[in-house]
């Protein structure tokens, strides 16, 4: 609202205004008395605020409440195509494109596959991910204000090279994020991965209500994303969170840790370890040696072993757990001591097919381990996280935007 003076008419009814979308956002189609009531706007003034959203392109007039005494209400919500925002997950493998409309309802979806492409190949496999979802939305290019990409890394705010992520080919040159940004027309951000599952989990999932929490993600890679009051921390290099590269006890001390791509909380508690961990327990399990990634066997097995445990096995699964939940207490802890979060939020495909009985054994050992007692609590946006947060991270943005009638 550059330009504005606080608490001028106008600035109040563009306050009044972005309440009133906001409310539609929650609940749905909403009639004019009921955004009255909702919004403490008399009838009046309801009235034209409604008038003032639908004559600019922000509201629609959905249908009419029946069933009621007296005249059907007119209903109104949100002009779904007034904006749309585009998402993209990247990893070695592939790139998941979804675009989105202002309502936060997904209306395209793209993959592309990846591997064995050229490294120098990464802005057209970009535009051919993004293009794809568009596509399938029907829509054009100019029709989407914003793209978030999110990737493994970050990319550093002094150097503009992608860190951390060196099994990412032909992500780290110099002009990379220049050469996007002159072959998109519209504005594109850039967000670590583990950072996007928060933000889903913030907006839509387990953290929701929560200032300060954890996330700690186990999938291709082991890593967390900070909330410290409300907001992502991501640290001076965009590295805050990067976990695996932790050392603790029980694991090697692994120096030049970016150089070799692994580290000591890797090493102890990535989805890797929990083959070696089934060898020494003498567990021969063919599900886990199936088809599919290192990370997808290895939920497999998790699965199995928690399947066991809740069947009330005395064999090697239920050990297995025990020794995977200590494994991911103890770089926790180390966490939970600097940080002291509300809640942790364990999320990723490999913690998720544990459930339960891993949740339980984790806790048990931050009992011992942490001096603080956060809550533990199962990630809730578990299809295609990554994605489903640089969709709302987009969307925040382009809603302040989109919606801010002052201008």
């Amino acid at each position: 609202m550059a330009g504005t003076t606080p608490g001028t008419p106008r600035v109040l009814r563009a306050m009044n205004d972005r309440a009133a979308l906001d409310l539609l956002l929650k609940h749905g189609p909403l009639s004019r008395t009921r955004i009255g009531k909702l919004t403490g706007l008399s009838k009046p003034t309801a009235s034209q605020l409604l008038a003032r959203l639908e004559a600019a392109g922000l509201v629609v007039a959905t249908g009419t409440v029946v069933g009621r005494p007296g005249p059907n209400a007119q209903l109104y919500a949100v002009n779904a195509r007034a904006a749309h925002v585009a998402g993209l997950d990247v990893n070695a493998q592939r790139i998941l494109a979804a675009v989105a409309d202002v309502t936060g309802e997904t209306v395209g979806e793209f993959e592309l596959r990846t591997p064995g492409r050229r490294a120098d190949s990464v802005v057209r496999q970009v535009a051919d991910a993004l293009d794809g979802a568009i596509k399938d939305a029907g829509l054009t290019r100019s029709e989407v204000h914003r793209v978030v990409i999110g990737t493994p890394g970050a990319f550093d705010p002094g150097t503009g090279r992608l860190r951390y992520a060196s099994h990412l080919p032909g992500w780290h040159s110099p002009t990379l994020l220049e050469e996007l940004a002159a072959f998109l027309p519209m504005p594109v951000e850039y967000e670590n991965d583990v950072n996007l599952v928060a933000v889903a989990e913030q907006r839509l999932g387990a953290a929701r209500g929560h200032d300060d929490f954890v996330l700690l993600w186990n999938e291709e890679g082991l890593g967390a994303a900070l909330v410290i009051n409300g907001r992502l921390h991501r640290g001076f290099t965009g590295g805050a969170g990067e976990v695996g590269f932790l050392p603790v006890p029980g694991a090697p001390l692994v120096r030049q840790v970016t150089k070799a791509n692994s580290g000591g909380f890797q090493e102890l508690a990535g989805a890797q370890v929990l083959a070696r961990l089934a060898r020494e327990l003498g567990i021969e399990d063919g599900a886990a040696r199936g088809s599919g990634t290192h990370h997808e066997a290895a939920a497999r097995l998790i699965a199995r072993a928690a399947e066991a445990d809740r069947a009330g096995d005395d064999g090697p699964y239920p050990r297995l757990l025990d020794l995977y939940a200590t494994g991911l207490a103890t770089g926790l802890a180390s966490m939970i001591a600097v940080l002291d979060p509300e809640v942790v939020v364990l999320s990723g495909e490999v913690i998720a097919a544990g459930g339960e009985p891993l949740r339980r054994r984790v806790e048990s050992e931050l009992l011992e381990l942490a001096a603080s007692r956060p809550r533990l609590i199962a990630g809730d946006v578990t299809h295609r996280p990554v994605l489903r947060g640089a969709l709302e991270s987009a969307l925040a943005t382009t809603r302040d935007e989109v919606f801010d009638t002052s201008r």
